[in-house]
């Protein structure tokens, strides 16, 4: 670097106190497993690396502000996603089911066998709240909670047929982001930027923006990047303020005081690298770099000053109650168009009713809800479309679940959480518009037909990014590792 000021290691005491570069405390740690693992070590990791000469090259570690390409053709570039805490109501939202009406307040038929979350009140069977108009030449069905996006509806690729493992919030959210119930997984972003990198060396490749009344229930693990290099996490955004919390350095110290400490510390780390060879040091030490890039990236991205009043009044900004999800959508689109390769937003924060998880009420609480995320929904595909980049940029919407078609209990306005069947819709990014896919039952309490488990979402969704969800795998603890471990199919007919 021009002008850097030249820098000193400390003295070699390390290497004085160990002469074979490590403590001992160090050495027994990396012996640890037993020398007789060596040679199955050696054996196994010949296979590996067999392996990645299919995937995209620089999958094996290589920083994110590098991109790389995809397995083959990609339909999308980015991928935002916008995940719906708590679980909407399929059959209340973009899954009618006419028979709700015919057979109210009857109990859902023997033989639909279930588990009833949290033990609570079995009613029965409750007709949608709001009633479904058709939208656009396709004539989709979408329900009053979202007259706004029903406009888009020769856009919209509904999947009804969206199954999943869990019936719990914390394990359902960790398995829609990371593709198993338990934590310690990579999650989707961490995956789409390990095989793809970065489009832009100065923001990270995968950011996650979260409701002001809290985040997701089980938190970090929703966008960790579990055994894959930390740079691959998601990093999380704020819509107002400074964007990442202690980004920015104190007033008194100058960038050329910075640049000086900055060089120091990349070369006290790049010496302890060498002799440890420490990939999360590695990621550590990019991080540091990346982290003063983006001390002036990261600001002008959520610089909302530089749109039109036209543009914020279409998102919604500046008023209630689309204040917020407004703000995060339109920063989605800032992002993408700076090449940021994921984008989630969250709506819902916290536990219950903050969220989408309707025990309550599904009016009181969807219409609440729905009516924060409807007109800023609209706006991103419009303003994605007028821009041309709706067709490089993959919009996901859904929970982690959906909801029983049958009420709480006698009298009860709230449905319970249901695994079982349930709804998701994707737009852009090369899906077909105006498409329904897949089916439940007559009541909306299964899918029974072209079921689509969230193995096979995160594999198509993958597969949109151009990423082969079997070839993009990472050796860790003796095998092979995927988003969608040995399972997944890609939905090919939802593409155009």
């Amino acid at each position: 670097m021009a002008n850097e000021p030249t820098v000193h290691l400390p003295s070699v005491a390390h290497e004085r106190r160990f002469p074979c570069g490590v403590s001992r405390r160090e050495w027994w740690g990396r012996v640890g497993a037993g020398f007789f693992g060596t040679a199955l070590t050696g054996m196994m990791s010949l296979d590996s690396r067999a392996s990645r000469a299919a995937e995209p090259s620089g999958a094996s570690g290589d920083s994110n502000s590098v991109g790389r390409p995809p397995h083959f053709m990609p339909r999308a570039k980015n991928v935002i996603f916008l995940l719906m805490n708590g679980g909407p109501s399929q059959v209340d939202t973009f899954d009618p089911k006419p028979e709700l009406a015919r057979y109210a307040g009857q109990p859902l038929p023997e033989g639909k066998q279930f588990i009833n979350s949290g033990g609570r009140p079995l009613g029965f069977l409750t007709p949608a709240w709001r009633p479904f108009r058709r939208g656009g030449e396709s004539g989709l069905p979408v329900s009053d909670y979202f007259p706004a996006v029903r406009d888009h509806a020769d856009k919209l690729c509904v999947i009804h047929s969206c199954h999943t493992d869990s019936h719990a919030h914390g394990s359902a959210l960790v398995a829609m982001n990371t593709g198993k119930t338990f934590i310690g997984r990579p999650s989707l972003g961490s995956w789409a930027v390990y095989g793809l990198g970065s489009e832009n060396e100065n923001l990270p490749g995968f950011v996650v923006m979260l409701d002001r009344r809290g985040g997701p229930i089980g938190g970090q693990p929703n966008w960790s990047s579990g055994f894959l290099s930390a740079d691959y996490q998601g990093t999380l955004f704020r819509s107002e303020g400074p964007p990442i919390l202690n980004l920015a350095p104190p007033d008194h110290v100058t960038d050329t005081i910075q640049r000086e400490r900055l060089a120091l510390l990349d070369q006290l780390n790049q010496g302890h690298l060498r002799r440890r060879d420490d990939a999360d040091l590695a990621a550590r030490i990019q991080s540091y770099e990346l982290a003063y890039q983006m001390q002036s990236a990261a600001p002008d991205a959520v610089d909302l000053t530089q749109e039109s009043a036209a543009t914020l009044e279409m998102y919604g900004v500046g008023r209630e109650p689309t204040e917020e999800f407004g703000r995060n959508c339109l920063i989605a689109r800032r992002l993408v168009e700076r090449g940021v390769r994921f984008v989630q937003l969250y709506s819902g924060g916290g536990h219950l009713e903050e969220t989408w998880d309707a025990h309550e009420s599904i009016e009181k609480n969807h219409g609440r809800h729905a009516a924060e995320v409807d007109q800023p929904i609209a706006a991103l595909l419009t303003d994605l479309e007028q821009r041309g980049l709706l067709d490089e940029t993959l919009i996901v919407w859904g929970g982690e679940f959906g909801r029983m078609p049958f009420s709480e209990g006698p009298g009860a306005p709230g449905r319970n959480h249901n695994p079982y069947g349930f709804t998701m819709w994707l737009a852009g990014g090369g899906v077909r518009g105006g498409m329904r896919y897949g089916a439940t039952d007559e009541f909306g309490f299964e899918a029974v037909e072209n079921r689509v488990h969230l193995h096979d979402l995160h594999a198509t969704l993958l597969a949109a990014m151009g990423l082969d969800h079997e070839r993009l795998t990472y050796f860790h603890q003796g095998r092979e590792e995927s988003l969608t471990d040995v399972g997944g199919r890609v939905v090919w007919d939802l593409f155009a």
